[in-house]
């Protein structure tokens, strides 16, 4: 692959909202192995090649591109973590997971300092948070062919909330800690503990 340098990228005009999508991919490569705090306009500006009020001009200030950068991040998990549209329930379930463990395994330092972030006072970084995850959940309940149909009760929405909570902490200390788990070990103890969570509840009243 040829790298880009500021002369040639400068030589390609794009479309505003092909540049903005651009320097939105280029935010989350380099977001992959930073935290938040370590990703700065200067730095993007300085890989892209193009000067920093042109990152102003796209994204209005520091805070407005973080927004920006987390957002298009938080897009791309939950299209990586789409289950197949065909397949036995615990398979696409199986699929999916892999699909975020695979993205968190990619962009570990970035996904965490994210997860810290959504804990701090930063209420839009939280909202986009909250947001993913209510997505991720919502899948669930879904009826479509993508879905990954469960029964939609009160309590089967607190254990699944629990297990996504859990879900997330494993992964991230497990990409610290390995504790002598392969990736295949993880997936299927994250697979298995929801039918194991789900099947331990009374009936619906």
């Amino acid at each position: 692959m040829t790298a880009t340098t500021p002369s040639s990228s400068a030589r390609t005009r794009l479309a505003p909202g092909e540049r903005r999508t651009q320097l939105l991919d280029l935010g989350v490569r380099l977001l992959a192995t930073r935290s938040l705090d370590e990703l700065s306009i200067d730095l993007l500006a300085e890989e892209a090649g193009i000067s920093r009020g042109l990152l102003y001009h796209y994204f209005g200030g520091k805070q407005g591109f973080y927004e920006a950068v987390v957002q298009h991040a938080a897009d791309d998990l939950y299209a990586q973590t789409a289950p197949p549209s065909e397949g036995e329930p615990l398979e696409r379930l199986m699929a999916s997971l892999t699909g975020y463990v695979d993205y968190v395994v990619a962009n570990h330092t970035g996904y965490r300092s994210l997860v810290k972030a959504a804990s701090g006072s930063n209420d839009a970084l939280r909202a986009i948070y909250e947001t993913t995850f209510t997505a991720l959940a919502e899948r669930f309940f879904t009826a479509d062919p993508g879905g990954l149909v469960i029964p939609d009760t009160p309590a089967v929405r607190l254990v699944l909330h629990a297990w996504q909570a859990m879900v997330e902490d494993l992964v991230l200390t497990w990409c610290d800690t390995p504790a002598d788990l392969t990736r295949d070990d993880l997936l299927q103890v994250i697979t298995g503990s929801l039918p194991a969570l789900i099947d331990t509840l009374p009936p619906p009243k």
